[in-house]
């Protein structure tokens, strides 16, 4: 049984005139937040907004690299050259860690955007190619995949990085640990009484209920919830009660 747990967001993924999600309602719930880069959502505006805020939290902050796909938020599958993928991680993580030096923070974490994150699960050269990019900015930052990725594992390590298995609160689960696809019943979890039922399950029990009504056994180091999912602060919220009533600890990586 775990008593302790980082509960994460990805957050500043508005962008220009377009407003994504309610940060400013989110963030006092979290731990640590994942902040867009500005390939997939977040512009620099939006990016020294959101660090100047977590600042004054007292958040733990990571990088949120993704495709360089504003239109489709970064969520649509490519099939993009590994050493394309890797520059393009570089380029993201470094500079979201000089912007958040700017601020007195260390950033502390690098986790993969949508697409980038599923694919990179089960695909051996995107994965490393990942590793390989945040490794080049810097090797003390903890590389967060999918707790049940042995591919994305097997990459940080290979890369000489600390790697954090991460889960999700808000989203429903295959029977191989895979996320449901988006769009697919039960995929989303909108109830903030599901979510926080299924964020105890995992942390305290290490298990979860998938589609045919079986429990997966999965065991993580960091839960997430997604900032732009209907009602986000309010699943916060109900999660972040249910693990002080189950007396488990929020604490950043």
């Amino acid at each position: 049984m775990a008593t302790r747990i980082d509960l994460n967001a990805d957050v500043g993924e508005s962008f220009g005139a377009w407003t994504l999600g309610d940060d400013a309602a989110l963030l006092p719930s979290l731990s640590s937040i994942n902040v867009a880069c500005g390939f997939h959502a977040g512009d620099p505006r939006v990016i020294d907004a959101t660090l100047l805020e977590a600042a004054r939290l007292g958040l733990a902050v990571g990088a949120h690299p993704g495709y360089a796909d504003l239109r489709g938020f970064g969520r649509r599958p490519m099939r993009a050259d590994p050493a394309e993928v890797e520059a393009d991680v570089l380029y993201q993580v470094c500079a979201l860690l000089g912007m958040a030096r700017s601020r007195g923070l260390a950033l502390a974490h690098v986790k993969p955007h949508g697409a980038l994150y599923n694919q990179a699960a089960t695909d051996p050269a995107l994965a490393t190619a990942i590793a390989r990019g945040v490794a080049r900015c810097s090797r003390e930052l903890v590389l967060i995949g999918l707790a049940s990725s042995t591919v994305m594992r097997e990459a940080a390590a290979a890369a000489g990085l600390r790697y954090a298995r991460e889960a999700f609160a808000d989203r429903g689960y295959a029977g191989d640990g895979s996320l449901l696809p988006r769009g697919a019943p039960g995929a989303l979890l909108l109830d903030p009484r599901a979510a926080a039922a299924q964020a105890v399950d995992i942390v305290r029990d290490g298990h979860v209920r998938t589609p045919d009504g079986s429990w997966l056994r999965l065991e993580a180091d960091t839960l997430c919830l997604h900032g732009d999912t209907p009602g986000a602060p309010a699943i916060a919220t109900a999660v972040r009660a249910a693990f002080e009533a189950a007396g488990v600890r929020v604490l950043p990586l």
